[in-house]
């Protein structure tokens, strides 16, 4: 097969950028959050020392789901998978001491993703950042909630209605922010195959495209802030070939449908994560040795940013240990080991181009099946992503009890173990701490300025007006995340995905 152009002109099979990592490394950025917002400051002052070059927030599941930490449904998951943040002060304790003019945020949020962006946003402000200088990412991608995690709250429409308010909102007042990080990783983790994970990617993105057109924004004023984030999993060949994939069918599809005049509309860039579902709990050291091959196909894959799992992961979040473990895994292939001096250096082999093509074509076939359902909205109403995402992981899984798929420690060279150590401990203390640190928030506030500022959301909310400065006013006014959201839960009810989802 024919070698496609060079790296930096379209397709961007190749990559995006001419030099792509000759010229400048991907963005190491740690994902970390846990037990209090003070911990995990601690956290992220020494990734940034040990040479992290960009932050990824990891939020607890009531914070994901827009609770308070003393509300009755966050009893048991206060700061276990990620760190609470309740209100403003709880985002400015985040990130005391760390400048926001001079570091890229990833957070990983979704349904509530509006009022985190507002929280970071005014805390910035208060540092003395304007909006336009600051940099980072929200995920804001609820479409694959309803299809492979779960963490949604809202019906679809006015889901969507919250995402395109944030997409509407940085286009005009932060330019330099991804207001949106269409995310496969969490479809791959659920169990779908390596096309699959494109094809629903890329048509959750275009959906996105099509209610931002619908909301009257051009696509040369946000498309090229449009980020992406996949996974990296055991195949390590077929990733490879994913990414350069990926790119390949987004330009194509970008070109076929749409009129722009900025290139950067259809040129992909993305971050990667190591696949979490690959690690185990039998013989966790041997994780290491899979986070490092799966990093190294998301570099020759190409990637613009990496996160790589703690080799602990599979026992509970990672340690201090095995996060700097996983960052020297990214140094030493940045540094060490010379693939950064090559552009594509398996761009033109036989099979690499032949497993390209192969996943382009299969990916093309899901974006087309899912046009057919009305489009990702319309599909996931109906659960077609989802039954398909499950009928994958159905046949991986069998495949794994049959010994058809081999796993080192699970099913080939199985040893004796005792109890599994390791884990990051969460404080107890600090969960105490988070919930009495809540109480005296809502004490010491001026409460009619809190009052006046939710009543403001809800006149925002019932005129469908961009919802993002009256939250911002609600989050500067010391208003919490679980009042926010039950407002807008109140005014948009919640929604059960097909399947119980």
């Amino acid at each position: 097969m024919d070698t496609p152009p060079a790296a930096g002109k379209p397709p961007f099979t190749r990559g995006i950028h001419e030099g792509m990592y000759k010229d400048r490394l991907w963005t190491m950025r740690q994902y970390a959050g846990f037990s209090d917002p003070e911990s995990t400051n601690t956290r992220f002052k020494a990734l940034l020392k040990s040479g992290q070059s960009g932050l990824s927030v990891a939020f607890d599941l009531p914070t994901q789901l827009g609770l308070d930490s003393d509300d009755n449904l966050s009893i048991g998951e206060v700061g276990r998978v990620g760190v609470p943040i309740d209100s403003i002060t709880d985002m400015r304790t985040l990130f005391e001491g760390i400048d926001l003019s001079d570091i890229s945020t990833s957070m990983t949020i979704n349904a509530p993703a509006a009022v985190l962006l507002a929280m970071y946003s005014v805390v910035a402000e208060e540092q003395g950042v304007e909006l336009s200088q600051i940099a980072g990412t929200v995920q804001n991608d609820v479409l694959k909630e309803y299809m492979a995690r779960g963490l949604h709250i809202h019906p679809p429409e006015d889901s969507m209605r919250l995402a395109v308010d944030i997409i509407e909102w940085c286009s005009h007042n932060a330019p330099k922010w991804n207001p949106i990080s269409v995310s496969g990783y969490h479809i791959r983790e659920a169990g779908s195959t390596a096309a699959q994970e494109v094809g629903l990617t890329i048509s959750n993105a275009l959906a996105y495209i099509e209610a931002s057109k619908e909301r009257g924004l051009s696509l040369d004023t946000f498309a090229p802030r449009i980020s992406f984030f996949f996974g990296c999993h055991r195949d390590f060949l077929e990733e490879i070939c994913k990414f350069r994939a990926a790119r390949t069918l987004w330009y194509q599809i970008i070109n076929e449908r749409y009129e722009f005049n900025d290139f950067r509309c259809g040129r992909m860039r993305f971050h990667t994560q190591t696949a979490g579902v690959t690690l185990t709990a039998q013989q966790s050291t041997n994780n290491i040795v899979r986070v490092a091959y799966q990093a190294l196909a998301s570099v020759l894959g190409g990637t613009q940013s990496l996160h790589t799992n703690g080799y602990d992961e599979a026992l509970g979040l990672p340690t201090e240990e095995s996060a700097k473990v996983a960052l020297r895994t990214q140094q030493i292939i940045a540094h060490e080991i010379g693939v950064v001096e090559h552009v594509d250096p398996l761009g033109g082999a036989p099979l690499i181009e032949k497993m390209t093509s192969d996943i382009i074509s299969e990916a093309r076939n899901v974006v087309d099946l899912i046009d057919k359902h009305g489009g990702a909205v319309q599909a996931v109403k109906a659960g077609l992503q989802s039954k398909m995402i499950h009928e994958s992981a159905w046949k991986q899984q069998n495949e794994l009890e049959g010994n058809l798929q081999r796993v080192v420690g699970v099913n080939l060279q199985v040893e004796e173990e005792g109890k599994f150590p390791g884990g990051q401990v969460i404080d107890s203390g600090a969960i105490e701490r988070q919930i009495s640190k809540l109480s005296n928030h809502r004490n010491t506030r001026d409460h009619g300025m809190v009052e006046e500022a939710l009543t403001g959301l809800v006149a925002a909310v019932e005129e469908d007006v961009n919802l993002i400065e009256p939250i911002r006013v609600a989050c500067r006014s010391g208003a919490t995340l679980g009042e926010i959201c039950d407002i807008l839960r109140e005014k948009f009810g919640t929604w059960t995905a097909p399947g119980g989802i």
